[in-house]
Protein backbone atom coordinates (compact mmCIF):
# COMPACT_ATOMS: atom_id res chain seq x y z
CA UNK A 1 0.00 0.00 0.00
CA UNK A 2 1.62 3.24 -1.14
CA UNK A 3 1.69 6.04 1.36
CA UNK A 4 0.15 9.19 -0.01
CA UNK A 5 0.00 12.62 1.54
CA UNK A 6 -3.19 13.57 3.31
CA UNK A 7 -5.59 15.44 1.10
CA UNK A 8 -8.49 17.37 2.46
CA UNK A 9 -11.71 16.34 0.79
CA UNK A 10 -13.12 18.79 -1.66
CA UNK A 11 -16.58 19.68 -0.50
CA UNK A 12 -19.16 20.97 -2.88
CA UNK A 13 -21.37 23.66 -1.55
CA UNK A 14 -24.56 21.82 -0.68
CA UNK A 15 -27.79 22.98 -2.17
CA UNK A 16 -30.08 23.17 0.83
CA UNK A 17 -33.71 23.92 0.74
CA UNK A 18 -34.74 26.94 2.71
CA UNK A 19 -37.98 27.45 4.50
CA UNK A 20 -40.31 30.30 3.65
CA UNK A 21 -38.48 32.41 6.24
CA UNK A 22 -35.07 31.98 4.52
CA UNK A 23 -33.69 29.46 7.03
CA UNK A 24 -32.39 25.94 6.40
CA UNK A 25 -34.70 23.18 7.50
CA UNK A 26 -33.59 20.90 10.30
CA UNK A 27 -33.81 17.90 7.99
CA UNK A 28 -31.47 19.47 5.41
CA UNK A 29 -29.05 20.56 8.10
CA UNK A 30 -29.04 17.05 9.55
CA UNK A 31 -28.41 15.60 6.10
CA UNK A 32 -25.49 17.98 5.53
CA UNK A 33 -24.02 17.15 8.93
CA UNK A 34 -24.36 13.43 8.19
CA UNK A 35 -22.53 13.74 4.85
CA UNK A 36 -19.71 15.84 6.31
CA UNK A 37 -19.41 13.50 9.29
CA UNK A 38 -19.29 10.41 7.05
CA UNK A 39 -16.59 11.93 4.82
CA UNK A 40 -14.54 12.94 7.87
CA UNK A 41 -14.92 9.50 9.43
CA UNK A 42 -13.75 7.80 6.22
CA UNK A 43 -10.69 10.07 6.07
CA UNK A 44 -9.90 9.37 9.74
CA UNK A 45 -10.24 5.62 9.13
CA UNK A 46 -7.89 5.92 6.13
CA UNK A 47 -5.34 7.81 8.25
CA UNK A 48 -5.56 5.21 11.00
CA UNK A 49 -4.92 2.48 8.42
CA UNK A 50 -1.91 4.35 7.06
CA UNK A 51 -0.52 4.88 10.58
CA UNK A 52 -0.90 1.15 11.31
CA UNK A 53 1.06 0.34 8.13
CA UNK A 54 3.76 2.82 9.17
CA UNK A 55 3.88 1.34 12.69
CA UNK A 56 4.39 -2.18 11.29
CA UNK A 57 7.08 -0.91 8.91
CA UNK A 58 8.83 0.94 11.76
CA UNK A 59 8.73 -2.20 13.93
CA UNK A 60 10.03 -4.39 11.10
CA UNK A 61 12.82 -1.95 10.22
CA UNK A 62 13.77 -1.55 13.88
CA UNK A 63 13.98 -5.34 14.31
CA UNK A 64 16.10 -5.65 11.16
CA UNK A 65 18.48 -2.87 12.27
CA UNK A 66 18.90 -4.46 15.72
CA UNK A 67 19.63 -7.82 14.09
CA UNK A 68 22.17 -6.25 11.71
CA UNK A 69 23.90 -4.43 14.58
CA UNK A 70 24.25 -7.73 16.48
CA UNK A 71 25.63 -9.42 13.35
CA UNK A 72 28.11 -6.56 12.86
CA UNK A 73 29.17 -6.79 16.50
CA UNK A 74 29.77 -10.55 16.22
CA UNK A 75 31.69 -10.13 12.95
CA UNK A 76 33.78 -7.32 14.43
CA UNK A 77 34.69 -9.50 17.41
CA UNK A 78 35.73 -12.34 15.08
CA UNK A 79 37.90 -9.96 13.04
CA UNK A 80 39.58 -8.73 16.23
CA UNK A 81 40.27 -12.33 17.31
CA UNK A 82 41.67 -13.19 13.88
CA UNK A 83 43.85 -10.06 13.90
CA UNK A 84 45.25 -11.05 17.31
CA UNK A 85 45.98 -14.60 16.11
CA UNK A 86 47.79 -13.27 13.03
CA UNK A 87 49.73 -10.72 15.10
CA UNK A 88 50.78 -13.39 17.61
CA UNK A 89 51.82 -15.68 14.76
CA UNK A 90 53.91 -12.97 13.07
CA UNK A 91 55.71 -12.21 16.36
CA UNK A 92 56.73 -15.88 16.67
CA UNK A 93 58.40 -15.94 13.24
CA UNK A 94 62.19 -15.89 13.33
CA UNK A 95 63.69 -12.52 12.56
CA UNK A 96 65.30 -12.30 9.12
CA UNK A 97 68.51 -10.45 8.83
CA UNK A 98 68.84 -7.62 6.33
CA UNK A 99 72.19 -8.96 5.13
CA UNK A 100 70.65 -11.37 2.62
Amino acid sequence: MAIRPFEFPKYKTPQLAESDEGQMSGENLGDLLGRVSKTSSVEIDNLIGEFEVLRRRLQTDGDRIRREIEEYKALSQKVMQLTKIISDGVQKLPARSLDN
